[in-house]
């Protein structure tokens, strides 16, 4: 199941994204916002980050104005590695190598037709492992508190 989540400029997007979803049969939870009345992109973004960390959810996907200020806010989530995307390559090298279970796209940033193709590369990407596990493993360690530099 993949989480979902927009503050009021990423609604449009975010509606997009649940066309692509239910296209390509992927279940989906949306957290809100609904409505396109201002409000505050942490709440939401924290939702569905607070879904994916306790694996509700496998990966999830958020809007805003610019996939940046939800992707912070869902970032402070412990164990959420949330990449904001406005290309493809991006996309794919952070399945692939990073291991994103979060994905951040700015309504404002990339169209619909470029946001659907971002969405689709990062959901059939599938994380390599081998030698990416190490560094997602020392991101994690970084998280838990630990100094890599003084090791």
């Amino acid at each position: 199941m993949i989480a979902l989540a927009s503050d009021h400029a990423g609604l449009p997007l975010k509606k997009e994204i649940i066309e692509l979803l239910e296209s390509m049969n992927l279940e989906y939870k949306d957290y809100g916002t609904y409505t396109g009345e201002s409000c505050d992109y942490a709440i939401f973004g924290q939702k569905a980050a607070n879904a994916v960390a306790s694996c509700e959810c496998e990966r999830g996907i958020l809007c805003c104005g610019t996939g940046i200020g939800i992707s912070l806010a869902a970032n402070k989530t412990k164990g959420i590695r949330c990449v904001v995307c406005s290309d493809c390559f991006s996309a794919k090298m952070s399945r692939e190598h990073n291991n994103a279970n979060m994905l951040a796209l700015g309504a404002r940033v990339v169209g619909g037709e470029l946001a659907r193709m971002i969405v689709e590369i990062w959901l059939t990407t599938e994380f390599a492992g081998g030698r990416h596990q190490r560094r997602v493993d020392q991101i994690m360690a970084i998280e838990a508190g630990e100094d890599l530099a003084a090791k």
